[in-house]
């Protein structure tokens, strides 16, 4: 199992992703399972309140490279999203309060799913990163989108384009979390105050995340779109091939043959 859950007597429901091992990257089934968790947490009348944390001291290093296949991202045989996209539709979908405990690595997909969630509360020891770049690749989860929004356009493009590490007060100062805490206080912070909201109607939870998400349904939708067409285009290119080399065989790719005029 890749996901834990456990819904407490106050309507919250923690979330956490289990692949301590892989610093919590994502596979197929780890996607999938996230996917499920939300899907199910949104229709089950007992949830209040979602809080997405990580085993062993990370939140996740992203997309699992070890794995990677080339076009992860195409549709399954039976027509449906991957998992990867069905996961992205729940994030989206889901219409109570997501609230992530972040702490150790949050990297790629684990960087912007903490962006996309509601309320990010952070360890001292976080460590972000939005590598796209350094992987031939592009934002992921609607983050062209969520992250201009929350930290503005030019410190946004900033991150993006060099790919550079965000510690926890770098991330506190632009706006990516709400707080930072040591991290063994994180957790209990988190579930603390979404207890404190658990206790308001979800009907009422519900009502003010439609409102909040509303003025950006559409900003989201066209980011996705554009993201998801340069994912599909650049995931198997040579440089995004190269960069997965270098990675598995630890090393720093390059990415000057591919400079060179024809």
């Amino acid at each position: 199992m890749t996901v834990r859950t456990q819904l407490d007597d106050e309507g919250v429901l923690l979330v956490t992703l289990d692949r301590p091992a892989r610093k919590n990257a994502f596979d197929e089934a780890q996607w999938d399972a996230l996917a499920t968790a939300l899907d199910e947490a949104r229709e089950d009348p007992a949830v209040a309140v979602v809080v997405l944390t990580g085993e062993g001291g990370n939140f996740s290093s992203g997309a699992d490279l070890s794995s990677f296949s080339g076009a992860p991202r195409e549709p399954r045989a039976d027509g449906k999203p991957s998992a990867f996209f069905a996961c992205v539709d729940a994030v989206f979908a889901f219409d109570k309060p997501l609230i992530a405990a972040v702490l150790g690595v949050a990297v790629g997909g684990g960087c912007t799913l903490a962006v996309a969630s509601d309320v990010a509360y952070a360890g001292e020891s976080l460590r972000m990163r939005l590598p796209f770049a350094s992987l031939g690749l592009v934002p992921e989860i609607a983050s062209s989108y969520t992250l201009p929004t929350a930290i503005g356009r030019q410190r946004a493009n900033e991150l993006m384009f060099t790919s550079e590490w965000i510690d926890a007060d770098r991330a506190l100062s632009l706006g990516m979390v709400a707080r930072v805490l040591p991290d063994d206080e994180v957790l209990p912070a988190a579930l603390a105050k979404a207890r404190e909201i658990a206790q308001w109607p979800v009907s009422s939870l519900r009502a003010i995340k439609q409102c909040m998400m509303a003025p950006h349904e559409e900003a989201i939708r066209a980011a996705r779109s554009v993201e998801d067409a340069w994912m599909m285009k650049l995931a198997g290119s040579p440089e995004n091939i190269e960069a997965v080399t270098a990675f598995v065989q630890k090393r720093k790719p390059d990415f000057k043959p591919f400079r060179k005029r024809s």
